[in-house]
């Protein structure tokens, strides 16, 4: 596939989560809730999660930004439902990695959606608008293993 198919492709998948997010909402018993928001730019996330026996079992969010933003967030939710903490976090370790432009074993992960998101990389100022959603699940998480 050419480079400007995969971007096109690429952009399409962003927008199906901008306009069609998934998980978007509040987890009204969720055992943990994180705000978060990028100054800079004005976008904006709450993050509620479930996490039970080490596992997120539910991941929820609301908030208001940018399609960037708000599709990373969506692609998160997805991404961390069912994992254990640890490898929900080696998830936001790889993410931030593949911000930054660097190389991610391809073999031992399968992004999914998530990989719509590398073009990011390119824009340095809208890095912190495609991070801020898993900046959150890594605040929460951490802190809830920090118990």
């Amino acid at each position: 596939m050419s480079s400007n198919n995969l971007d096109t492709l690429y952009r399409q998948v962003i927008m199906d989560h901008y306009k069609n997010p998934r998980n978007k909402g509040i987890i009204e018993d969720g055992n943990l809730t994180i705000n978060m928001n990028n100054p800079t730019c004005g976008d904006r996330i709450q993050l509620t999660m479930n996490v039970e026996d080490g596992i997120v079992s539910e991941s929820k969010f609301e908030g208001e930004g940018c399609s960037i933003s708000m599709s990373s967030a969506s692609m998160m939710t997805q991404a961390i439902k069912g994992k254990k903490i640890e490898d929900a976090l080696k998830l936001a370790e790889i993410f931030s990695d593949m911000m930054l432009g660097k190389d991610y074993d391809e073999e031992d992960l399968d992004l999914g959606d998530i990989e719509a998101l590398q073009g990011v990389a390119k824009f340095p100022a809208r890095i912190k608008c495609a991070t801020l959603a898993w900046k959150a699940m890594e605040k929460g998480l951490k802190d809830e293993s920090g118990k």
